[in-house]
């Protein structure tokens, strides 16, 4: 799968009961799970004895795991639920009809679009698999990492300019709407100071 080596393929079903059972959660949790995921597998196990790298400080292996959905507009929050109960370096591919999609978390969802089925790989690049590790979440989160910045600095200033970006154009609309010129006037001045600090 995504055109890694045939040294990492596994295929191990990873029963949905058995995450529910191991991580104890309640019905609610289960039922919302249930909706969005038919079945999981472990694909690949990406690790130095498989590909010819070096451990990393930090990672030693990461995972591939297959999640089948039965619909596309899936909860983020059942796929940030499985990021966090499986203490893994991850990435998710997500699977509905012919389409996938490739998702990781790293202090927050980083995901691809959605993609034809057959047109995915995944690019192994790096000395280590600490720099692999690293690649893979700049594939996915489509990151461009800033000079001086580390990714997790890098997804932090992506999300807060995301924020701004939706706050001006909020404001944007207001003001087109707005009838008083007194209110209109306030609301440019906003405009233009959260401009000014982006």
């Amino acid at each position: 799968m995504l055109g890694l080596p045939k040294a990492t393929e596994l295929n191990k079903q990873l029963p949905k009961n058995a995450i529910y059972a191991k991580f104890q959660m309640n019905t609610a949790a289960k039922e919302r799970m249930d909706r969005d995921i038919s079945r999981i597998y472990i694909v690949n196990e990406v690790s130095a004895a498989k590909v010819n790298l070096s451990e990393g400080e930090q990672v030693k292996s990461f995972f591939v795991m297959s999640v089948l959905l039965k619909r596309k507009d899936f909860d983020e929050k059942n796929i940030i639920t499985l990021s966090k109960l499986i203490p893994q370096n991850m990435v998710m591919v997500l699977e509905h009809e012919r389409e996938v999609k490739l998702v990781t978390y790293r202090t927050k969802l980083l995901q691809t679009s959605w993609l034809p089925k057959d047109n995915v790989s995944l690019e192994i690049k790096g000395l280590d698999l600490d720099s692999v590790w690293e690649n893979i979440i700049v594939q996915i989160g489509g990151l461009t990492v800033e000079q001086g910045n580390t990714i997790d600095e890098q997804i932090s200033i992506n999300e807060q300019r995301s924020k701004l970006q939706k706050e001006i154009a909020r404001l944007e609309k207001l003001a087109r709407a707005e009838k008083q010129p007194k209110k209109k006037f306030e609301l440019v001045q906003q405009i233009n100071k959260l401009k000014e600090g982006n």
